[in-house]
This record gives structure tokens, C-alpha cells and sequence, in this order.
């Protein structure tokens, strides 16, 4: 049996998610389940005060930012049984509509895939390193993570670290 495995990527450049996920699942016949989630940048934030959004800009620290998401996939692999995972996350600027993240996880059973997508999506949100502007017409400002963001990753038992 194939030992589990978690490819990170962070990343300017677009993905192709077929891709991801086909290369994910190759040589893997344990995985008889995967789930994927593709992200991608809104036109608008609920806390832009009406504004819309032009653009957004992410910014990381090389390194560490692999290394946080890489112990967080781990993590997700031991809690659900996954069999691998695959997180890309965009930086740079990306305009309404371009792809930011795509989180895919292979498992045995398709509950274990659907949880490990699930918790790896809360986390990034909250958690992982980077730093979040918007562009508006009105100017730019950086984004926080939100309460409702907060309470999804509370569900997993982990506490933000943003309060």
C-alpha cells in the first residue's frame, strides 16, 4: 500500500483541478473516494460596505506558509485516514472570478474525503498564513478572517487564533 501523500503549492500561477486530482489519485488503488474544492475570488465581501471588489492581493511568507500548511494536511490525514492531499493557494493579484485555492484529498470511503476537504478549507481560512488585500473603488484594505470562518474550524475542536 502506497504511504499517504500531501503535495503543497503556493503558487502565481493558475491550476487545472482535473489535473491536480488525477495526478493525486495515480497509483492509488486504496482511494476509492475524493473530494475536491476549487475557490475562487468574489466580485464583492459581505464587510466592503457595498464596494465592490477590483482585485485582490496575497501576500505569504515563503517558508513558513508551506511548512504551517504542510502540518496541517498532516493532520488531516491522521484525523480522517486520508490517503493524500493537495492544496495549492494563489498569491499575487487576482482579479473576480480567477481561481485562489483548490484543497483535494483522496480516501478510502467518501465520508473520511468530504470531512478531510472540509476541515482543510476551514483551516486555510483561519489559519495559514497570509495576508489578504482588496482592491475597491474606494481604496484598499486587508481582510480578516470572519466570525463564521472562526466557527467552522471551532467545529474540529481547534480554537482561531484571530479572536
Amino acid at each position: 500500500m502506497p504511504e499517504p501523500r500531501i503535495f503543497i503549492s503556493i503558487q502565481t500561477a493558475d491550476f487545472d483541478a482535473g489535473v491536480e486530482l488525477t495526478r493525486l489519485r495515480a497509483g492509488d488503488a486504496q482511494a476509492g473516494a475524493a473530494c475536491c474544492f476549487v475557490g475562487a475570488v468574489r466580485d464583492h465581501h459581505a464587510d466592503s460596505a457595498g464596494a465592490g471588489v477590483l482585485a485582490l492581493e496575497l501576500e505569504h511568507y515563503p517558508g513558513m506558509t508551506e511548512r504551517a500548511i504542510t502540518a496541517m494536511a498532516d493532520q488531516a490525514l491522521h484525523r480522517f485516514a486520508l490517503r493524500g492531499a493537495r492544496v495549492i493557494h494563489r498569491i499575487g493579484r487576482l482579479a473576480p472570478s480567477e481561481q485562489i485555492v483548490l484543497v483535494a484529498v483522496t480516501a478510502m470511503h467518501r465520508g473520511a474525503a468530504f470531512q478531510g476537504c472540509e476541515f482543510l478549507m476551514d483551516y486555510l481560512k483561519t489559519q495559514a498564513p497570509f495576508w489578504k488585500k482588496e482592491i475597491t473603488p474606494n481604496g484598499a484594505r486587508w481582510v480578516d478572517a470572519r466570525a463564521d470562518d472562526d466557527a467552522a474550524l471551532a467545529r474540529w475542536g481547534i480554537a482561531a487564533r484571530n479572536v
